[in-house]
């Protein structure tokens, strides 16, 4: 990303702060091994754009614990398999798993994560306490298994290119005409690996009406609207990225949004100032996070690092690092973490951005959490089976 080096002077300048290190004396674990450990992060929801420059500031303050760390990138529906190859052949690379409420569910539900609250209550409780609220909701959902890391508002909404939508749909059944009328021109990413996707995917049954939101079992309407809206869709991108350059390119006139995607892309120049969004009547918004969870089988030497690195990011310094250039937008996972400590440069460039009075309509609206573990897992499942033939990488 564009600000990761600029931010990467605002980790470094705090890199000197002491790290609070209840889980280490002399560099020493309780399995007898001594010195620095090798940490390896998987990446799955896009996270290192906010926080690799934090990770490294703790690593060039902390060499008594760290020796190096690496950085894999993969694709939510890639992960659980590839935690568990690890675990069954009891070789455990994997330290830390970066990712939003789609791996994280999956994980949950196939139980290959350490559960880390109560356990180390110590550590993460404070931080805990001092959520913003959407943060909170997002914890509770996991039990213990998952810290929440970064916070965004997200959706549904819609970003569109005015000079080819005059009059943005306001309903559902206008959104599903105007689809109609121009095929091709509307695009969703696949939910299982996409914030804007699972964002629309889970609203649907709050605009539509669908006799229990939290049930995927019960959205007769909505995945008889997906199915319909299916007819009027090219394909389906296996994240949102596709979603956003095929729309700047102008193959795609309006694409499912969350609130982070929309500020970012225009700070990245991937689509104009002048593309707008929109919201549908009735829209609930469907919060989005970030968590950090630790595979089960880790040795107690890497587990500890791995707890201290995790005990860093939830620092208000290293949290004002996920402003970035708003992918997440606005980021902090925790409270009293503002847009003026991230660097001046991110300010100005953000508050370029982000669309104050568009942020007031959200603020205006009801919010709730994501689904639970097993009902996303089953929402994917049925998504997958009964609308997504057409998805490509």
């Amino acid at each position: 990303m564009n600000g990761k080096f600029r931010l990467m002077g605002l980790c470094l300048l705090v890199a000197a702060l002491a790290l609070p290190t209840t889980l280490f004396a002399g560099g020493s674990s309780e399995s007898g091994a001594s010195g620095p450990v090798k940490l390896s992060i998987i990446d799955v929801a896009g996270n290192l754009q906010l926080s690799q420059p934090a990770i490294e500031a703790f690593k060039a303050a902390n060499p008594k614990i760290v020796s190096d760390i690496e950085y894999v990138k993969l694709t939510a529906p890639e992960l659980v398999a590839k935690i568990k190859a690890q675990q069954m052949a009891n070789n455990m690379v994997t330290t830390l798993v970066l990712t939003g409420y789609d791996a994280m569910s999956a994980g949950v539900v196939q139980n290959i994560y350490e559960q880390l609250m109560p356990k180390y209550k110590d550590v993460f409780q404070k931080s805990i306490d001092n959520y913003v609220s959407g943060a909170k909701g997002a914890y509770d959902l996991f039990n213990g298994y998952g810290i929440t890391y970064t916070f965004c508002p997200g959706g549904p909404m819609f970003n569109y290119n005015p000079t080819k939508v005059a009059n943005p749909p306001k309903t559902a059944a206008e959104l599903l005409a105007w689809a109609k009328a121009n095929p091709g021109k509307f695009m969703y990413a696949r939910p299982a690996n996409s914030g804007p996707g699972r964002a629309f995917l889970m609203g649907l049954p709050f605009i539509l009406g669908d006799k229990d939101p939290k049930n995927p079992a019960t959205w007769d309407k909505t995945w008889a609207y997906l199915k319909d809206l299916d007819q009027y869709i090219d394909y389906y991108p296996s994240g949102t990225s596709i979603t956003f350059k095929e729309m700047g390119e102008g193959t795609r006139w309006i694409i499912a949004s969350h609130v982070g995607w929309d500020v970012n892309q225009r700070v990245l120049g991937v689509i104009p100032p002048s593309y707008k969004g929109f919201l549908l009547d009735n829209t609930t918004f469907v919060t989005d996070a970030h968590f950090m969870a630790i595979p089960k089988g880790l040795d107690p030497a890497r587990e500890k690092a791995t707890i201290a690195l995790m005990q860093w990011l939830m620092q208000p310094k290293e949290q004002a690092v996920t402003f970035d250039d708003g992918y997440f937008w606005p980021g902090p996972s925790i409270k009293g973490v503002t847009l003026d400590m991230a660097p001046q440069a991110e300010q100005d460039k953000l508050k370029s951005f982000v669309d104050m009075g568009f942020e007031s309509k959200v603020d205006a609206l009801p919010t709730t959490t994501q689904l639970g573990p097993e009902a996303m897992v089953q929402s994917f499942d049925m998504w997958d089976k009964l609308v997504g033939s057409k998805v490509k990488k």
